[in-house]
């Protein structure tokens, strides 16, 4: 391509480049009270999390991140033993360029029992509440009933945001599809609580004494009936009893759930959606987006982590690769012998034992050159990636978050994730 064509397509680029995130400006407002990180699974949500934690710790605000991810990638970066239902300082946190060393940094993962059994201690006697907890439909209810892990977060984030002992909350979520739940568990828990299930079962419990079970064995008979069949007559018991225990909770459960909805889509809410740039993370990404802007969700942006660039962006892959087979096919005229068994540009002589250091230079140089074509058709596939995903949504800004060479394990490795995603584009782009 000419000079003149170079420019001319460098400028184009730009016209079409997405807006760009401002991440320190988010961070910074002491408006944003909320950010929730979410996205596809093995996109770097936890570690994205938790480096805004960290910047935005040491730019001055007092943050907890709240992960629901069980894995305990959040706890080893920050150098905490384990992470439970309690938040926990991190210590470590030092004052960035323009901090004041106010902040401070708190992180917790979310135990769904225990924040149940919080709910019933909280709101109800405790004799009532030592029923319910030794309850075990209970139990099985607190422990892992579908749809109860995304509401519990609800909660967690309702009974942190009420505390207002920090101004900046950053919530981790499950992967995308799991975290979409997280939006839908107010209106999952209304409906079960407005469902003919719950009703017939309350119904003895609102009738109450004997006349209750008059009425649960002469008008419901039939559907207990079937109910016993269905769940064992021991099982329908524990039902029944749970549900008289937990009759006057229930609005509570609704109230609060629709109130952390609503602040889900305040304006001191932000939603960050991470993902890789790769076809099927930036599918969900999208799908992602469009769910948030259906539900009245404020958007702050896309994470796209985990991009290559170069600072040898100027020498194509096409170039590159011609360079290395000219320099073979020289090494061929002059006697030696392309080692074609491993692909890679290895040269031998055939006659002489002693190596040409000249023939060992080429062969280093036109293997350097092979391994800068092939990332450099890594980068071109992830931009044409990006572009089809921000040809679709061009009013969403964009962080790109240049790749690392290794894992994050520590918080020397969090600040450099968060340098990169303030600066906002990969290295060498």
């Amino acid at each position: 391509m000419s000079e003149a064509g170079t420019v001319e397509a460098s400028m184009e680029a730009t016209m079409d480049a997405p807006p760009r995130l401002d991440v320190d400006r988010l961070l910074d407002d002491p408006q944003t009270r909320i950010i929730v990180c979410c996205g596809a699974g093995g996109v770097g949500k936890t570690t994205t999390a938790a480096a805004l934690g960290v910047r935005a710790a040491e730019r001055g605000r007092k943050v907890v991140v709240l992960t629901i991810d069980p894995a305990r990638r959040l706890a080893q970066s920050m150098g905490i033993d384990s992470l439970d239902n309690t938040p926990r300082r991190v210590p470590g946190i030092r004052a960035a360029d323009g901090g004041d060393g106010s902040g401070e940094l708190h992180a917790m993962m979310l135990d769904m029992k225990r924040t149940f059994d919080e709910i019933v201690e909280g709101h109800s006697d405790p004799e009532r509440a030592q029923a319910i907890l030794a309850n075990p439909f209970y139990q099985s209810l607190s422990a892992g009933f579908a749809g109860t892990q995304e509401y519990m977060a609800m909660e967690k984030l309702g009974q942190l945001r009420a505390r207002d002992d920090w101004d900046l909350i950053v919530v981790d979520t499950p992967p995308s599809r799991s975290a979409l739940d997280f939006l839908d568990a107010p209106g999952r828990l209304g409906s079960f609580l407005d469902g003919k299930f719950i009703r017939v079962l309350m119904a003895p419990a609102k009738v109450g004494g004997r006349a209750g079970m008059k009425f649960l064995n002469v008008g419901m008979s039939m559907m207990t009936g079937t109910l016993s069949k269905l769940m064992g007559a021991s099982l329908l018991k524990d039902v029944q009893t749970f549900v008289a225990a937990m009759d006057t909770m229930f609005g509570g459960f609704r109230t609060r759930a629709d109130a952390t909805f609503q602040l889900l889509q305040a304006p001191g809410t932000a939603f960050l959606v991470v993902s890789a740039p790769e076809a099927d993370a930036l599918r969900e990404a999208a799908y992602f987006v469009e769910r948030l802007a259906a539900e009245r969700m404020p958007l702050a942006g896309l994470v796209l982590n985990r991009v290559h660039g170069s600072d040898a962006g100027q020498l194509s892959a096409e170039r590159a690769l011609a360079a290395a087979e000219n320099l073979e096919a020289e090494n061929l005229e002059d006697g030696g012998i392309v080692d074609q068994e491993s692909g890679k540009a290895g040269l031998r002589d055939s006659t002489d034992t002693d190596p040409d250091p000249r023939t060992d230079a080429d062969v280093i140089t036109a293997g350097l050159l092979r391994l800068h074509a092939e990332r450099m058709q890594v980068i071109a596939r992830e931009q044409r990636t990006r572009d089809r995903f921000t040809s679709l949504h061009p009013e969403v800004a964009v962080a790109e978050v240049a790749a690392l060479p290794g894992d994050v394990h520590d918080l020397a490795g969090l600040r450099a994730i968060g340098e990169r995603l303030a600066a906002g584009v990969p290295a060498g782009a």
